[in-house]
């Protein structure tokens, strides 16, 4: 029963795998990521697949030695082996392009805020702030020029601290990503690298 058990799993894992592979297309870096995101999050089936068919093989002869579904067993954890630590480098490369994309887009919201701020010390665009914050209605109707400046100072400050927190947001979530990606991809891979190997050993020893 165990062994039918992990065979399923390990159909599951085949099926699952081959719906990505039929849409193939290698050099769509979207494509190796969703390559990347179904073989770890879907390997752990098939190594407890692969781990409940050897138990129900040592339960069934626990003296026989190297049995065919053992070998089956050794052969499918070193191609799954295999094919984790292939998506490694793709994982490596992928983590590399979005973090400079991330970084080129953060780049470009800090030279506008820094923009922004030199544009706000410009005595002749605060004074055209305060009239229209005036000819807006959002000021007094004898509102004074200092009255203008002063609102047109603390709506430019309003803005600039709203761009701060965007581009704070975006780096945190930019962080998140990366460390989502780092270790929920490269890192997850190379421990089931591992683990397939060990498998694959114990399968014939």
């Amino acid at each position: 029963m165990l062994r039918w058990l992990g065979l399923t799993l390990v159909v599951l894992l085949v099926l699952q795998i081959a719906v990505v592979l039929s849409g193939a297309d290698w050099a769509e870096a979207s494509f190796q990521q969703l390559l990347i995101e179904r073989l770890v999050s879907q390997a752990p089936m098939g190594f407890v697949g692969l781990l409940l068919m050897l138990i129900g093989s040592r339960l069934d002869h626990p003296v026989a030695d190297r049995l065919p579904i053992r070998w089956v067993v050794c052969v499918l954890s070193a191609l799954l082996a295999i094919a984790m630590i292939a998506v490694v480098p793709m994982a490596i490369s992928g983590n590399q392009s979005l973090a400079g994309q991330a970084d080129q887009t953060l780049q470009q919201r800090r030279s506008q805020l820094e923009m922004a701020r030199q544009q706000g010390k410009n005595p002749d665009n605060v004074k055209m702030l305060g009239e229209q914050l005036a000819q807006a209605g959002q000021l007094p109707a004898d509102a004074t020029d200092d009255d203008k400046a002063k609102a047109a100072r603390e709506f430019i400050d309003g803005q600039l601290q709203q761009m701060n927190d965007q581009i704070q947001q975006a780096e945190r979530q930019r962080n998140l990503a990366m460390n989502q990606r780092r270790f929920g991809g490269t890192v997850s891979a190379v421990v089931l690298a591992i683990a397939f190997v060990l498998l694959a050993f114990a399968a014939v020893l």
